[in-house]
C-alpha cells in the first residue's frame, strides 16, 4: 500500500488539470454524438449530486462508514472519466463501487447483501431480478471497474489531514464537524480529481473557521469520524458567508506573495463588523463605516493563516477550491432530484442497460 500520497498512483495517474478533465469528457461524447443527442443529461454537477446521494442512501442501508463511501465516490468519478455514462447503468455501477470500496477499506460487505439492498433501493432501475443475477452482474461490473481504473484502487482522503491537524490548529469539535461536512460536500464536485487531499482538507478547515456554523452543527468530531454524511450546505448560512471566505483567501494569497512561499509575511486578517460575515472590509479593499466589533474566531483564523504562511501550501490551489465550492453551493440551490433521476432512467430503460 502506498502510504505516501506523493508516491501514490492517485497523484501520478488520477490528478488532472481542468482542461485535461474537460478534454477527456469531451472525447467520450465525441465517440458517439448521436447517442449524446438522443439522451440529453442534466449538467455534470447535478449528476454528481445525484450519484453522491444514491451512494449515501445505499451506504446507510448497509451501515457503511464515511471513509468507504468516499472511496466509492472516487471510484465512480474515475470510471466516468474513462467510460461515457450513457453506456452504463449508473445504479449497478454505484452498487458495485460501494461493494468494492468496502473491501478496499477493510470493511467488507457480502455481495448478495449489497445486491439485495440495491434491488430494494432502486426497483426497476438496477435490473437485478434475483440474488443469482445480482451476484453475476455485480461480479462482471467489478471486473470492468477494476480494469478501467487499471487496478489502482488505493484512495487518499482529506479526512486524515483534518484529523491530524485538528489539535495543531486548535479546532473545536464544532469546527471540526463543519470541516468534515465540507469535505463530504467536495465529493459532489471535480475537486477530488484536481487537487491533493491535504489542499481540500485545509480549505475545509479555514472555511469552517471563517463561516458561522448554526447551533445544529454542535456535534463532536468523534461522531463525524464514525461516518457522518451530513452536508455543510444545511449547517450554515452559506450564500452570504462565502464572500467572507473569499476575502480571507484573497488576503492569504496577497500575504504569501504567491503559492508556497516560505518565510512570507504573516497575514493579518481584519475582524468582521457586527453585521455579519460579509464585511471583510479592510483586507478585501471594501469600505465599511460601521463600528468594528472583535470576533472571537479571528485569532484562530490568524493562527491558521500564520501556519499556512510558514508552510509550502499552495494558496492559489486553496483559493481555487474555495471558488469551486462557492459555485457548487450556488448550483445546489437549483438541483432537482426528480428531473435528474428521470433523465438517467430514460436512457437505462431505452437501451436495456
Amino acid at each position: 500500500m502506498a502510504a505516501n500520497y506523493w508516491e501514490s498512483t492517485q497523484r501520478k495517474h488520477w490528478q488532472f488539470t481542468k482542461d485535461e478533465l474537460a478534454a477527456m469528457r469531451q472525447a467520450l461524447e465525441d465517440e458517439d454524438p448521436a447517442l449524446v443527442q438522443m439522451y440529453p443529461l442534466p449538467q455534470l454537477r447535478h449528476l454528481n449530486i445525484y450519484f453522491n446521494q444514491q451512494i449515501i442512501r445505499l451506504g446507510k442501508r448497509l451501515g457503511v462508514r464515511q471513509q468507504a463511501l468516499a472511496t466509492a465516490q472516487m471510484y465512480v468519478k474515475r470510471f466516468y472519466t474513462k467510460i461515457e455514462i450513457r453506456r452504463t447503468n449508473p445504479f449497478l455501477l454505484i452498487a458495485t463501487a460501494v461493494y468494492l470500496a468496502c473491501k478496499m477499506e477493510e470493511t467488507p460487505q457480502h455481495i448478495r447483501l449489497v445486491g439485495q439492498e440495491a434491488r430494494s433501493l432502486w426497483p426497476g432501475d438496477i435490473h437485478l431480478n434475483n440474488p443469482g443475477e445480482s451476484t453475476a452482474k455485480m461480479g462482471e461490473c467489478e471486473f470492468f471497474l477494476i480494469s478501467e481504473m487499471q487496478s489502482q484502487l488505493i484512495i487518499h482522503q482529506p479526512y486524515r489531514t483534518l484529523t491530524a491537524l485538528q489539535d495543531t490548529l486548535g479546532l473545536h469539535a464544532e469546527e471540526a464537524a463543519l470541516a468534515w461536512s465540507i469535505i463530504n460536500d467536495h465529493y459532489m464536485t471535480d475537486l477530488p480529481l484536481l487537487y491533493p487531499p491535504h489542499i481540500i482538507a485545509l480549505t475545509a478547515i479555514l472555511l469552517a473557521v471563517v463561516l458561522k456554523p448554526t447551533t445544529q452543527s454542535n456535534q463532536n468530531s468523534q461522531q463525524q469520524q464514525q461516518g457522518d454524511t451530513n452536508s455543510a450546505a444545511s449547517r450554515m448560512a452559506m450564500p452570504s458567508n462565502l464572500a467572507a471566505a473569499q476575502a480571507s483567501f484573497a488576503q492569504l494569497r496577497a500575504a504569501n506573495q504567491g503559492p508556497g512561499v516560505v518565510g512570507a509575511p504573516t497575514p493579518t486578517l481584519t475582524p468582521q463588523n457586527s453585521g455579519g460575515l460579509s464585511g471583510m472590509a479592510e483586507g478585501s479593499g471594501m469600505e465599511n463605516n460601521s463600528k468594528k466589533v472583535p470576533d472571537q474566531r479571528w485569532p484562530k483564523v490568524s493562527r491558521i493563516a500564520t501556519w499556512l504562511a510558514e508552510s509550502n501550501i499552495d494558496i492559489e490551489a486553496m483559493v481555487d477550491c474555495t471558488q469551486e465550492l462557492i459555485s457548487f453551493y450556488e448550483v445546489y440551490e437549483s438541483y432537482n432530484d426528480k428531473h435528474t433521476r428521470e433523465q438517467i432512467t430514460r436512457f437505462i430503460k431505452a437501451r436495456g442497460l
